[in-house]
């Protein structure tokens, strides 16, 4: 303890005013060591759960790739083209018909791999990096004040396994919107017929607008795409007669926020972003077949190959047909790979992230 010397010559409000600045003085030193002690401690949670979201995103990706040949085989069992090659070989009669079948399967095959497969990229973005906040505030609050998990384990279990919907009833009701596309912009089209890269794009964006096409009373920002990824109930453990149990109510709000993000502007946005990248990424992989010969490059120098080499429609099905191992592989191809490291995809998957591993969101 510092004692202050008493100076017979000062007067006693010099005193007073010695130890005041003394007092003061301490008083500073404290409030300085709370704010660096405060900053430390915001800074160490903050790299906590920087730390935690990327841990997050390595196990979307990881996700996303262990559920590809799931998604691969149920629309190879769907949309069996294997089966009508087969019978193709054995020349049948009723070949021309069989060669049309294989024209609309092969198609819609590959599209609905396309969509399907930038659906799940998203989709688990959204779940994963909810059940992530959750599990971060779970953990920050881990034994305090008796607090009841916000996510534990057989919630977490009940919410995942909502993905189903687009694997099973969702991806079937997606075939069948993208199947009639498909034979309304193809149907007419002769085998014969040749198309350039340019025309097959084009008719890749007459299939979209088919199938992206909005209702005139849908919300503008909501993607009619969402039906396919979750189903329209709106609380579909609700329905069951018994009564609901504590883990049911707490997935049914978790659902419901889900929902909620999947009908929001970015959600959107960051959906349409990923279609746009992937059915360039499948014409790309389509172009080696339509890359100019040796001897058109020597008749014309400027040859241009998007629009100068044109392949009857009977060449580009077998093309077309086998793209679906390309685009629903789960060693990461380019087509995968493209989606996951998206600036958008990553940006969006921060966004829900932090609006779901903030203390506020126990409030709520």
């Amino acid at each position: 303890m510092v004692v202050l010397k008493k100076n017979a010559n000062a007067p006693v409000w010099q005193l007073l005013g010695m130890s005041r600045v003394y007092l003061l003085g301490k008083y500073g030193q404290k409030k300085i060591r709370e704010i660096q002690e405060r900053e430390a401690a915001e800074y160490i949670a903050q790299a906590r759960r920087q730390y935690h979201f990327e841990s997050n995103q390595r196990t979307c990706n990881m996700t996303v790739l262990s559920m590809l040949p799931t998604l691969r085989d149920a629309l190879m069992h769907q949309l069996n083209s294997e089966s009508l090659t087969s019978l193709l070989k054995n020349r049948p009669a009723n070949k021309l018909e069989i060669w049309e079948d294989l024209k609309i399967i092969s198609f819609t095959r590959s599209i609905v791999a396309v969509y399907s497969t930038c659906m799940l990229v998203v989709l688990l973005r959204v779940q994963l990096n909810i059940i992530g906040g959750y599990i971060y505030l779970d953990n920050a609050t881990l034994g305090k004040n008796g607090t009841t998990p916000l996510a534990p384990p057989e919630v977490q279990q009940q919410y995942l396994s909502s993905i189903q919907h687009l694997l099973g009833d969702g991806l079937t009701e997606l075939i069948t919107i993208v199947k009639q596309a498909v034979h309304k912009v193809f149907g007419s089209i002769s085998l014969k017929q040749t198309l350039s890269l340019l025309e097959l794009e084009q008719k890749l964006k007459d299939i979209r607008e088919v199938v992206e096409h909005k209702d005139s009373d849908q919300i503008a920002s909501y993607s009619p795409l969402c039906h396919y990824l979750m189903p329209d109930e709106e609380n579909p453990l609700a329905s069951q007669a018994c009564g609901l149990t504590e883990r049911d109510v707490a997935t049914i709000k978790l659902l419901n926020e889900t929902r909620d993000m999947l009908e929001s502007p970015d959600f959107s946005t960051v959906l349409s972003t990923c279609l746009n990248r992937g059915f360039s990424r499948l014409l790309d992989n389509m172009a080696e077949f339509f890359r100019p010969s040796e001897k058109d490059l020597s008749q014309n120098s400027s040859v241009n190959s998007l629009s100068s080499v044109s392949l009857p429609l009977a060449k580009i099905i077998p093309i077309i047909n086998g793209q679906i191992h390309s685009v629903c592989s789960e060693t990461p191809s380019h087509f995968v790979q493209d989606l996951l490291m998206m600036e958008q995809v990553k940006d969006f998957a921060a966004n829900v992230y932090e609006a779901f591993s903030t203390p506020q969101q126990l409030e709520k």
